[in-house]
C-alpha cells in the first residue's frame, strides 16, 4: 500500500494523533448527519400525523356538530307542524270547522313548508297508508312493506336514517327524518331532508370558533371550502371565492377540489407577507355536506428546531474536538515512551553483543540441564502421545455418540405427534417439528423455558393425577386434555409421558407425547349430534304421527262399536277393551316420545325438563322420585342443556332398572362459579368388581367431556349410589330467584 513519505516519517505520536482526530471527525460528522436525517423525518411525520389526525377530528366534530343541528332542526319543524295540526283539530272538535276541512287546512299547511332545497313533510298512518304528500299521486299509497315506514309505525316519533329512491332518479340517497304524532287522526307527521342538502341546514357558527382556535406552529391553521370554492370557514378569507378572486391563487383549491381527500404543499403569501412561504395541507372530504375540512402548517416553522440542531451539533463538534485531542495526545505518549525505552535498550544490547569474540563458558551445570531438558522433552513427548491416543479415543465415542443422537433425533422428528423433553426442573430441552407445527411453538419460544401456561388451566388438577402424580410414568398412560396453541386456540391432545434416567441411574427429564385427537373429538360429536338428531326425529315421529295414527283408530273404533251395538252385536263389549288398550298405547307412546325429545327443555329450560323427568320416572318405574333445585337455573346454550338432560335420564333410568332403589333423588346446584348436578339413589349400589364400563357409562362420561365437566359416579354415604356431575366457571349459567322442591 503506498503511503506519503511525509506521514512515513512522522513519529507515532503525531500519527496516533492525525488518524484518530480524523476518524473522529468524521464519525461526528455521519453521525451527526444521520440524527438530522432522523430529526427531519420525525418532525415531518409528527407534522403529517398531527394534521391528519387533526383533519380527521374536526371532520368528525363538524358531522357531530351538523348532525345535532339538522336533527334538531328536523325536531323543531316536526313538533311546530305538530302544534299546527292540533291548533286546527281544537276548530274542530269546537264545531267551527268539520274534520274534513280542519285536515285540509293544516294538510295545506304542511305542503306549503320546504325544508332545506328539496325536503319536504309527509304523513302515514299507523297502517302505513301516505296521507299527506307533496306528491298528491302518492296519497293513499300502502307504504307499509318499506323498512322505514314500519320502524315509523313502531316507533311514531324519533329520528330515523334511511334512503329512498324519487320516480325517475338512478339510485336511492341517504335521507333522514324526524316524526311526531298526532294520534287523534293517526297521522305520523314527518320532517325529512336528503343528507346531501345537510349543508343548507347547518349552522357554521356552532363550531367557527372552535375550528379557527386550532393552530399548528406559529401561524398554521385549519379552514373549510365547498366544492365551488367557497371558504366557509377561515381566519381571514370567510366567506371569499378563491377561484373568483384574481389575487388569489387558485390552483392549490382545485387540487384539493379534484383530490378529494389527500395532502398537498404549495406556496403562499398570507395578508401581510411580503413573500409566499412553503406550505403543507392536509385535507378530507365531508359528501354528506359537500365541504372539504383542511389543515395546514408552513414548513419553514416545523423545521426551525433543525436550526438550532445544526448549531448545537457543531458546537458539540467543536468542545468535542478540543477534549479529544490532549486525551489523544496523552495516550499516545503512555504508549510510545516504554516503546522507546525498548529501542534503547534492545540497541545497547546489540552492541554489547558485536563487542564480544566468543561466549562464555557455563561449566557442568549446562551438561546436566542439557540432560534435564532431554529427559523432560523425552517425557512430555511420551505424555503427548498418550494424550493424543486418548483424544483418538474420545473422538471415537463422541462420533458413535453424535451418530446416536442423530439416529434418535431423525425418529423423533420424523414423528408425527407432538413431543416435548423437560429435564428434571421441568424446562424444556428439545421440542420436535411436529410440535412447532400442530401448536405453532417455536423453539425460541420453549427452549429453557417452563410451559407453564401451555395446558389449559381446567386441565391442571386432572393431568397432575393422570400423569405426574403416579409413581410410576413409564406405562404410558394416557390423558386426554385442552393445550393453547400460540395464536390462542385451543387443541384437543391425548397426553403421554415416559422419564428417562442416567447412566447411575438418576432420573434426568421425562418424554411428554402429545397427540391431537381434536378430530377424532369433531367426529365423535358428530356422532353424538346424529344420535340426538334421530333421537328427536323418532320422538317427533311418535308424537306426530304414530299417536294421531292411533287416535284415529279410537274413533273409528267408536263408530264401530256404535255400529255393532245398534245392530245388537254381542263383540260390541270387546270393542270397548280394543278402545282402552289403544288409549293405554296413546299414553305409551306420549311417555316414549316425551323421553326421546323432551319439549320442555327447549321451551322452559333444563329445570322444567328435569322436574318433568322426575313425575314421569315416578309414573312409569312406580318409584318416588323427587327433584330439588336451590334457585331456577337457566342454561341458555342448548347444546349444554341437553347433555346434561341426558346424562341425568341416564343416571336416574339406570337406577330404576338395576339398583331396585326405593326412592331417587335429583339435586341441581349452582353458585360461587360452578354447577354441580346430583343423582342419588338407596338401592344396592355398585357391584364389587367396582364401576361398570356398559355402553349408557361410556357416553355419560363422553357427554361430560363435550361440556368441559367432570363426572364422578360411586357409593353414597347412606347407602345406594351417587352420580355428580360438576361444571367449572359456568358462563352460560343464569340464577334466578330460589326455587322449592319438586316431586
Amino acid at each position: 500500500m503506498y503511503r506519503l513519505p511525509v506521514i512515513r516519517n512522522l513519529p507515532i505520536r503525531y500519527k496516533m494523533l492525525l488518524s484518530y482526530s480524523t476518524a473522529f471527525i468524521l464519525s461526528i460528522t455521519i453521525s451527526s448527519a444521520v440524527i438530522y436525517s432522523i430529526v427531519r423525518d420525525t418532525i415531518k411525520a409528527n407534522i403529517e400525523s398531527e394534521l391528519k389526525n387533526t383533519s380527521a377530528a374536526i371532520l368528525n366534530m363538524v358531522q357531530i356538530s351538523a348532525s345535532v343541528a339538522i336533527k334538531n332542526h328536523l325536531r323543531a319543524v316536526a313538533e311546530k307542524n305538530l302544534e299546527i295540526v292540533k291548533y286546527h283539530y281544537d276548530f274542530y272538535v269546537k264545531g267551527l270547522l268539520s274534520e274534513t276541512e280542519a285536515k285540509n287546512r293544516a294538510k295545506g299547511i304542511l305542503l306549503a313548508q320546504q325544508i332545506g332545497v328539496t325536503g319536504y313533510i309527509a304523513c302515514v298512518d299507523s297502517d302505513g297508508i301516505m296521507k299527506i304528500h307533496p306528491r298528491s299521486e302518492l296519497e293513499g299509497v300502502d307504504f307499509s312493506d318499506r323498512a322505514f315506514i314500519q320502524d315509523m309505525i313502531s316507533r311514531k316519533q324519533g329520528y330515523i336514517e334511511y334512503r329512498w329512491m324519487n320516480p325517475g332518479e338512478p339510485s336511492p340517497k341517504p335521507k333522514a327524518l324526524f316524526m311526531s304524532y298526532f294520534k287523534p287522526w293517526d297521522w305520523i307527521i314527518n320532517v325529512s331532508s336528503y343528507r346531501n342538502e345537510f349543508g343548507k341546514l347547518v349552522d357554521v357558527d356552532d363550531f367557527r370558533e372552535s375550528i379557527l382556535s386550532l393552530r399548528f406552529g406559529k401561524t398554521g391553521y385549519a379552514f373549510i371550502l365547498d366544492v365551488n370554492g367557497n371558504v366557509i370557514v377561515h381566519p381571514v378569507l370567510q366567506g371569499v371565492n378563491v377561484l373568483k378572486e384574481d389575487r388569489l391563487p387558485d390552483q392549490p383549491v382545485k387540487t384539493m377540489l379534484k383530490q378529494k381527500n389527500g395532502q398537498i404543499m404549495y406556496a403562499w403569501r398570507n395578508p401581510g407577507e411580503t413573500v409566499p412561504r412553503q406550505k403543507l395541507v392536509h385535507f378530507k372530504y365531508m359528501p354528506d355536506f359537500k365541504w372539504i375540512v383542511a389543515t395546514s402548517s408552513y414548513i419553514d416553522e416545523f423545521y426551525a428546531p433543525l436550526q438550532r440542531l445544526k448549531k448545537v451539533i457543531l458546537l458539540a463538534m467543536l468542545f468535542s474536538l478540543a477534549l479529544v485531542l490532549p486525551i489523544t495526545f496523552i495516550i499516545s505518549h503512555s504508549i510510545t515512551q516504554p516503546m522507546q525505552r525498548l529501542i534503547c535498550r534492545l540497541h545497547k544490547g546489540i552492541a554489547e553483543l558485536r563487542t564480544e569474540t566468543r561466549l562464555p563458558s557455563f561449566g557442568d551445570e549446562m551438561e546436566r540441564l542439557t540432560l534435564y531438558f532431554n529427559s523432560f522433552m523425552k517425557r512430555l513427548e511420551a505424555y503427548s502421545q498418550n494424550i493424543h491416543q486418548e483424544i483418538a479415543e474420545r473422538k471415537q465415542v463422541e462420533a458413535a455418540l453424535r451418530e446416536s443422537e442423530e439416529k434418535y433425533r431423525s425418529v423423533m422428528e420424523a414423528v408425527p405427534d407432538p413431543i416435548l423433553v423437560h429435564d428434571t426442573n421441568g424446562l424444556v430441552t428439545y421440542l420436535n417439528p411436529a410440535f412447532t407445527k400442530v401448536f405453532g411453538w417455536s423453539e425460541k419460544n420453549c427452549l429453557g423455558h417452563k410451559m407453564v401456561d401451555f395446558v389449559e388451566g381446567e386441565n391442571w388438577e386432572k393431568l397432575h393425577q393422570g400423569l405426574w402424580n403416579r409413581p410410576h410414568a413409564n406405562d404410558m398412560s394416557s390423558v386426554e386434555a385442552r393445550c393453547y396453541r400460540e395464536d390462542g386456540g385451543l387443541v384437543h391432545v391425548s397426553i403421554r409421558r415416559a422419564t428417562y434416567r442416567d447412566r447411575t441411574g438418576k432420573l434426568s427429564g421425562s418424554v411428554i407425547v402429545y397427540r391431537d385427537v381434536s378430530e377424532m373429538k369433531r367426529l365423535e360429536k358428530e356422532v353424538m349430534d346424529i344420535g340426538d338428531r334421530e333421537r328427536q326425529k323418532f320422538g317427533h315421529d311418535l308424537h306426530d304421527d304414530l299417536c294421531p295414527h292411533l287416535i284415529g283408530i279410537v274413533g273409528l273404533g267408536t263408530v264401530l262399536k256404535r255400529k255393532l251395538e245398534a245392530r245388537g252385536i254381542s263383540e260390541a263389549a270387546q270393542m270397548e277393551k280394543i278402545k282402552e288398550l289403544l288409549k293405554i298405547a296413546i299414553v305409551k307412546c306420549r311417555q316414549l316420545a316425551r323421553g326421546l325429545c323432551p319439549v320442555n327443555l327447549v321451551e322452559h329450560g333444563l329445570v322444567a325438563a328435569l322436574r318433568e323427568l322426575a313425575e314421569n320416572v315416578q309414573s312409569i318405574f312406580q318409584i318416588p322420585c323427587t327433584f330439588d333445585c336451590e334457585v331456577d337455573v337457566m342454561i341458555r346454550d342448548n347444546t349444554v342443556a341437553t347433555h346434561i338432560f341426558r346424562i341425568t335420564q341416564e343416571a336416574v333410568y339406570n337406577a330404576a332398572r338395576h339398583a331396585t332403589p326405593n326412592e331417587i333423588q335429583i339435586r341441581l346446584t349452582a353458585g360461587a362459579g360452578r354447577l354441580v348436578l346430583t343423582v342419588i339413589d338407596d338401592g344396592i349400589g355398585l357391584p364389587r368388581c367396582g364401576r361398570s364400563e356398559g355402553m349408557g357409562l361410556r357416553i355419560m362420561d363422553f357427554r361430560a367431556n363435550m361440556i368441559q365437566a367432570a363426572l364422578t359416579i360411586g357409593p353414597h354415604t347412606d347407602g345406594g349410589t351417587e352420580v355428580q356431575l360438576q361444571m367449572q366457571n359456568p358462563v352460560n349459567v343464569d340464577n334466578a330467584l330460589p326455587s322449592s322442591s319438586y316431586a
